[in-house]
């Protein structure tokens, strides 16, 4: 089924007067020679579509559920760093913190940012030379904080253990994003775009979700019945009943009826998490599940955070410099510095990896430039409220495009205001953390065979006949998992005796989609080969038609008409993160980001 027939089939999709969706609509499934055919066909909804209110609400939260544990996880693994281990009040305050300004972060960049429906959240990027800068003499946390019987969580001598921590961390996360605002609002990625073709961004992708074997296993592996049973879920409802109708109740026509409903595809991640979560809480009231912290399965019990979710306050608002004033140290700089450019890198690869998922075009440099800008803006805003971390696009969330089918950025727009809610009702945000450890590792599975898959995709563009392009991905690929592998185990083999480099190059080397990218990129652009051979005929092709498409104005343009409308003057079209007029100098209409509801709205 096309767009067009399905948005004749789905009624409850939103339309501006102007007619623009259709517009949209009708024209997505044209294509360039050699281009492949967009995969907006087959979506529910696409990047321009709106979606029903209570769509956006169920699926929004269900973008939440899919980014909760890596949201979750970040606060949690720098708890014992930050002295915090005994002290599961902050804990909580530090996850709602980083809840509210994913929150923030994901409005600006679906708003003003690259625009397509890309979910903000906690960066893994930024964990290595987290620890790393803990780790040294000074930060080093005193033998009487991992002593529980020892801390008194509300003596000021304690308070200060851990805030002193945090407000370094602060200043090294803020210095650190101005470098990311500068790169992308100067239009510096955009140039490098030039040179970063499929034999770069597919090891980048996929190296994203591969690395992570080990943790995402554990996790299952704590227990394997209820991982294999969520994975089951995911799978059964995704692909085998997606296309199976459910009965539902609407209202149209001044009267109420039943409507068919393609429940399964709508909700494939929320349904297998809240049937294995209530299954998991019928285990631990009947004692299924052992009791025994040490027996197989224990964090499988929905009681095992039950002191985070009574110790946290129902309402609580964060703020700038909640824990005091940031503070700065250069070998902290130069490490989080490490860590941007591995972000970097990655949220590129996610942007073309969201753009193919949702149907829309590739993004054009001012896009990008834009949205490397907001993500550094994003970083600055993580690092003033404290949050222990910075923000990067999730790329679980861009996973769970793939199987939702839904690519509507009003939908991760209402995720923003999911994670803005979270943030404030601290009580509501504890409770979402209880999710058995097992339920999101086998997500988490899933989840990241899609990612894979959609970085391998990339090569399509590539003649993958040639011993030069598969000498270029297999050996890009192999050296982004061996590499990080051996420095981890041998990072005294690396010591320079200068403290700020030995960090830059333990992070950097020990990133596996930094690796791999890096080798995709000097590689392809030293060895040999074609244009053609290399896939950046089409793949400059695909860009071009991007520039010059009104699809790709009216989804990369900013709202409310800045740069189409208004704010047209030279002076504003040279700088490299505004959008472009259209061929001829005529004006692009661009979508607003609410677009008006239609007269009716049903199933």
């Amino acid at each position: 089924m096309n767009s067009a027939a399905t948005s004749r089939a789905l009624p409850g999709r939103s339309q501006g007067a102007d007619g623009m969706l259709s517009s949209h609509a009708d024209g997505q499934d044209e294509k360039k020679d050699g281009q492949p055919e967009s995969s907006s066909s087959s979506l529910t909804y696409g990047v321009l579509d709106v979606p029903p209110w209570y769509l956006c609400i169920f699926l929004g939260i269900q973008h939440f559920l899919t980014a909760l544990g890596g949201i979750v996880a970040v606060p949690l693994i720098l708890a014992k760093d930050l002295c915090l281990q005994n002290d599961p009040l902050t804990q909580s305050y530090l996850i709602s913190t980083i809840f509210f300004v994913s929150g923030i972060c994901t409005l600006l960049q679906v708003c003003l940012g690259v625009r397509l429906p890309i979910l903000q959240g906690a960066t893994f990027a930024f964990l290595a030379p987290t620890l790393a800068m803990l780790s040294l003499p000074d930060w080093k946390c005193p033998e009487w904080t991992f002593n529980a019987s020892q801390v008194n969580t509300s003596s000021p001598e304690f308070t200060e253990e851990w805030q002193k921590r945090i407000r370094e961390l602060q200043g090294a996360i803020m210095v650190a994003s101005c470098v990311q605002m500068l790169v992308g609002f100067s239009g510096l990625i955009g140039f490098l775009m030039r040179f970063i073709g499929p034999l770069t961004i597919a090891p980048t992708i996929s190296l994203v979700a591969l690395p992570l074997f080990d943790p995402v296993s554990n996790d299952a592996g704590i227990h394997w019945g209820i991982s294999a049973m969520t994975i089951f879920l995911i799978v059964l409802f995704s692909q085998y009943l997606k296309n199976i109708t459910v009965p539902v109740p609407a209202y149209g026509g001044q009267k109420c009826h039943t409507s068919k409903f393609r429940l399964f595809q709508a909700f494939p991640v929320l349904l297998p998490l809240c049937i294995s979560w209530f299954i998991c809480f019928m285990l631990t009231v009947t004692n299924t599940l052992p009791t025994d912290p040490s027996a197989y399965g224990y964090l499988a019990r929905t009681d095992t955070k039950g002191s985070v979710l009574s110790r946290a306050p129902w309402f609580r608002f964060p703020y700038p410099g909640q824990w005091g004033v940031p503070t700065v140290s250069v070998a902290g700089v130069f490490g989080i510095i490490a860590g941007v450019i591995s972000s970097m890198l990655e949220s590129v690869g996610d942007y073309y990896a969201c753009a193919r998922l949702v149907g829309a075009p590739p993004p054009p440099k001012h896009a990008i430039n834009r949205g490397i800008g907001i993500e550094g803006l994003g970083c600055l805003l993580a690092g003033a409220w404290g949050s222990g971390n910075g923000t990067t696009s999730f790329s679980e969330n861009i996973g769970a495009l793939g199987i939702t089918k839904v690519g509507s950025r009003m939908v991760i727009v209402a995720a923003g205001c999911v994670l803005l809610l979270m943030g404030m009702f601290g009580k509501i945000g504890a409770a979402f953390a209880t999710i058995p450890t097992p339920v999101i590792g086998g997500m988490f599975l899933v989840m990241f065979g899609v990612i894979t898959a959609v970085g391998i995709s990339n090569l399509q563009y590539v003649d993958m006949n040639s011993s030069r392009n598969l000498f270029v991905f297999g050996f890009s690929m192999y050296c982004g998992l061996a590499v990080p592998n051996w420095v981890k185990k041998n990072p005294k083999m690396l010591q320079t005796g200068i403290l700020q480099l030995d960090q830059v190059i333990q992070v950097l080397l020990t990133t596996g989609m930094f690796v791999g990218g890096l080798l995709g990129f000097v590689l392809d652009n030293t060895i040999p080969g074609s244009k053609e051979e290399r896939g950046l005929v089409v793949w400059n092709q695909i860009q071009d038609a991007s520039e010059e498409t009104l699809k790709a104005s009216e989804v990369y343009s900013l709202p409310w008409g800045v740069g189409t409308k208004i704010c047209t003057s030279p002076f504003f079209q040279r700088l490299p993160f505004w959008p472009r007029r259209g061929p001829g100098g005529a004006a692009r209409s661009p979508l607003p980001v609410c677009a008006p509801a239609a007269s009716e709205t049903r199933m």
